[in-house]
């Protein structure tokens, strides 16, 4: 137990020289190997401690909370005799923040085989387990964060193998976590340039004037007003899709109209445009079956290029919400052009 308070103190000298921010959330998964200490409380012959090689899949599942799912293999060996343990189990990481050091509480449970033999000896059981624990996360690169947690497990024997019916073991663990996937970063903000100046008007010739170019106007609506969160589907009633088609059935000359999508920078760049290709084209058939031909209709995903604004909020509830409008394909805005008379 000296040794495991000394390597906590250790850890802790470390993380503390990694700058605390609040970070976005990393939706990837990731993998897990990791190096453990072992202490069985002599309950199984042995008073020394034993070490052993673990790996785990873990996956953040919200702001709070990461799931992981692995197993350990422990050894230890005294006068002749080794105690083999291999657990698979399941935890449930509890975190009070997302910044580069993060502490967390812990609660697992599983299956642990143990094997007692040695000299005329051969005991074995296998037997579910459950266990509580703490420990920290501390960001190393974009990609990489060391891992750091002491836990206290209980087993419940089956069988008759060993004298007791209960096993208390107590590990702790250093490990890596390799995220497979980065955060999404913000795309640049494009600057519009300033518009041309207009030309000079030249007076029409008395003769006989041209009729009235058509004009048109360019309409931009909210995804919110169109679809559910993070959603492909077209809610029941669409009356502003409903004036489009029939500006559109008003003038048949219009052609070449585009339906752009555009979403906000949270998630992949490949999910992203997929969803956005999902929603322009959910339109395209909406405005197709109203009517209107498909060969007048063109409908681009674009994914999250083009922000309207930066957000730097820190919790991600107000990055969602102060990145609206940027969203045209997860909560995006579709983009059109209709002839207006």
């Amino acid at each position: 137990m000296k040794k495991i308070a000394l390597a906590i103190a250790l850890i802790g000298a470390t993380t503390t020289q990694v700058q605390a921010q609040n970070l976005e959330l990393n939706p990837s998964w990731y993998i897990a190997p990791n190096l453990n200490y072992t202490n069985t409380d002599n309950r199984f012959g042995l008073d020394k401690d034993g070490q052993g090689l673990g790996l785990k899949f873990g996956k953040a599942i919200n702001e709070n909370w990461d799931f992981q799912i692995g197993g350990i293999a422990a050894r230890t060996k005294q006068s002749g005799r080794t105690l083999k343990q291999n657990l698979l189990n399941v935890d449930g990481l509890y975190f009070f923040n997302r910044e580069a050091v993060r502490p967390f509480l812990l609660i697992g449970a599983g299956a642990q085989e143990d094997k007692l033999s040695g000299t005329n000896l051969s005991k074995s059981a296998t037997s579910p387990f459950i266990g509580i624990g703490a420990g920290v996360q501390a960001n190393l690169t974009e990609q990489l964060a060391l891992q750091a947690d002491i836990r206290r497990n209980r087993a419940q024997i089956q069988g008759k193998e060993f004298n007791f019916n209960q096993a208390y073991t107590t590990y702790f663990t250093v490990g890596l976590n390799y995220f497979f996937d980065k955060v999404a970063k913000p795309a640049p903000v494009v600057k519009a340039e300033p518009a041309p100046a207009p030309a000079p008007v030249v007076e029409p010739t008395p003769v006989a004037p041209p009729p009235p170019a058509p004009k048109f106007e360019k309409y931009t609506l909210s995804a919110t007003e169109l679809f559910a969160f993070d959603s492909a589907v077209l809610a029941a009633a669409q009356p502003k899709l409903d004036e489009i088609s029939k500006s559109l059935k008003d003038s048949p000359s219009v052609n070449n109209v585009t339906i752009s999508g555009f979403t906000d920078r949270l998630g992949s760049d490949k999910y992203n445009l997929k969803l956005s290709e999902k929603r322009a084209n959910a339109v395209r058939d909406y405005l197709i079956n109203s009517g209107i031909a498909a060969s007048r209709l063109n409908a681009v995903g674009k994914g999250e290029s083009n922000p309207v604004v930066t957000c730097t909020n820190k919790k991600r509830v107000d990055l969602i919400k102060c990145l609206e409008p940027n969203r045209r394909v997860e909560i995006e805005q579709m983009t059109f052009e209709r002839r207006v008379n």
